[in-house]
């Protein structure tokens, strides 16, 4: 009796083992994912400054995201 209720547990501790693993290797599967709806924006090489993007004065956020996508459409950097 002893040693069925021994196996049980060791049968128990192997499926959480085997479990425990199969979420490691999903969650490094989702780090290869692309970008969000498949746009990706390229910042390589580029030598503008947040002053020069934004300018000087401080911004609502709204108004930095209005911004930020007419730097990004006029600089063609978006790619889908």
């Amino acid at each position: 009796m002893v040693k069925k209720r021994a196996a049980k547990r060791k049968a128990t501790k192997t499926k959480r083992k085997t479990a425990k693993t199969k979420r490691k290797t999903a969650k490094t599967k989702r780090k290869t994912k692309k970008a969000f709806g498949g746009y990706s924006i390229n910042f390589k090489n580029r030598d503008e400054t947040l002053e020069q993007v934004f300018g000087k004065a401080g911004i609502a956020p709204s108004e930095m995201t209005k911004k930020l996508w007419k730097f990004i459409k006029n600089k063609r950097l978006g790619h889908k």
